[in-house]
């Protein structure tokens, strides 16, 4: 059956006094029962620490965790509802896959019978029948990760709590892997968590994720809302790769197109500005929407730009774009509309309204990379 998550004023300090730090901050959450959840965000921004407060291997400073409604804050993990699949999965290397799945079910007086019942319906969950009778070391690191899931899901938890689970795998595994971990939390119906750096997995698995940013939260959405509209500049610039531009709010018009200047070159958004007219601000627009046309090209949202760079990512080309303004930009092509360009070659960067946004929030990193884009 799957169970509900809620943290209400959830709070986790290390150390005492003034010099006390706080790896979770006052952060208030609620997942539903059967969802895909994920906190994604970059290292100590205290994602896994708020998996091991729900976990109940941390104590919380203040605050409440409830499980289905009930208060489970500083109940022992042994009495929770819940489960743990760690990045370093774990296995007994001296017990056969069938066994280490059953290990914990041996350990809560399950008989023998229902055991062998619930170890053979989780290995094949996970696809892993065939591989009962073989140790740990004669597996592969995403067969491991099955026998890690199976493991955890064999004692019929309400949620299970899962650590970058897949941090450890090559990138190829990780892709296939994903689609079948999405695929398993369907057919189990119960909720999982899903704590991960790595933007691409909670984009294609979670059902809703939190972004978190130095032990807060910095956006919580569907992964089409917070990417497609992100709450401020660090969001922006964390989920996935963004271009984020300096500019001024020429025109603030509310529910209509606003104007925006891009040093001495006005554009448009039609998307909401939250930031008063006068100021100066962050906007951001996402590679794939910014479009390279040829010099010369007219009409509103065009920017005069040279070629600085190509990047061939193998489905697409990655362009970087040098801006009559002097700021940096790139754009992803299609590889045949990229077939003429070479560094130097003049263009024109067309930013559509629609996919240029006001950001609130302090200025952010400039443009990602091409390492951070094919990540």
């Amino acid at each position: 059956m799957a169970a509900g998550i809620e943290l209400v004023g959830l709070t986790k300090r290390f150390g005492h006094g003034p010099a006390a730090s706080a790896a979770v901050d006052n952060i208030d959450l609620s997942v539903a029962g059967g969802e895909f959840f994920s906190l994604l965000g970059p290292s100590g921004c205290g994602k896994t620490t708020t998996l091991r407060l729900i976990a109940g291997f941390e104590e919380p400073t203040s605050g409440r965790i409830l499980l289905d409604g009930t208060d489970v804050s500083h109940m022992p993990p042994h009495k929770r509802k819940v489960n743990t699949v760690f990045q370093s999965y774990a296995l007994f290397p001296f017990l056969s896959v069938e066994d280490n799945v059953g290990f914990g079910l041996r350990h809560a007086h399950v008989s023998k019978a229902d055991v062998k019942q619930r170890v053979g319906d989780a290995l094949a969950l996970v696809s892993m029948s065939d591989f009962a009778s073989r140790r740990p070391s004669q597996l592969s690191g995403g067969q491991q990760q099955r026998v890690a899931l199976a493991r955890a899901l064999v004692l019929n938890p309400a949620v299970l709590l899962l650590d970058e689970p897949l941090g450890a795998l090559d990138a190829k595994l990780r892709r296939s892997l994903k689609v079948e971990l999405k695929a398993l939390q369907e057919r189990v119906g119960i909720t999982f968590i899903y704590v991960t750096h790595d933007q691409e997995e909670a984009l294609t698995m979670s059902d809703r994720l939190a972004v978190m940013n130095a032990g807060r939260i910095a956006q919580i959405g569907t992964p089409q809302e917070v990417y497609e509209s992100p709450a401020d500049a660090y969001v922006a610039d964390f989920l996935g790769a963004a271009n984020l531009l300096s500019v001024a709010v020429s025109e603030r018009v509310t529910g209509g197109v606003s104007a925006l200047s891009l040093g001495d070159i006005t554009l448009s958004t039609s998307n909401e500005v939250p930031a008063p007219q006068g100021a100066t601000a962050q906007a951001v627009i996402r590679p794939e929407r910014v479009r390279v046309e040829a010099h010369g090209s007219t009409g509103v949202n065009r920017v005069p730009a040279l070629v600085d760079r190509l990047v061939y990512l193998g489905a697409a080309t990655q362009v970087m774009l040098r801006l009559a303004t002097g700021e940096s930009l790139q754009a992803v092509v299609q590889n045949e509309d990229a077939a003429d360009w070479s560094q130097g070659t003049p263009v024109h960067a067309y930013l559509p309204a629609d996919a240029l946004r006001v950001l609130a929030g302090d200025a952010a990193p400039a443009v990602a990379d091409e390492a951070q884009l094919a990540s």
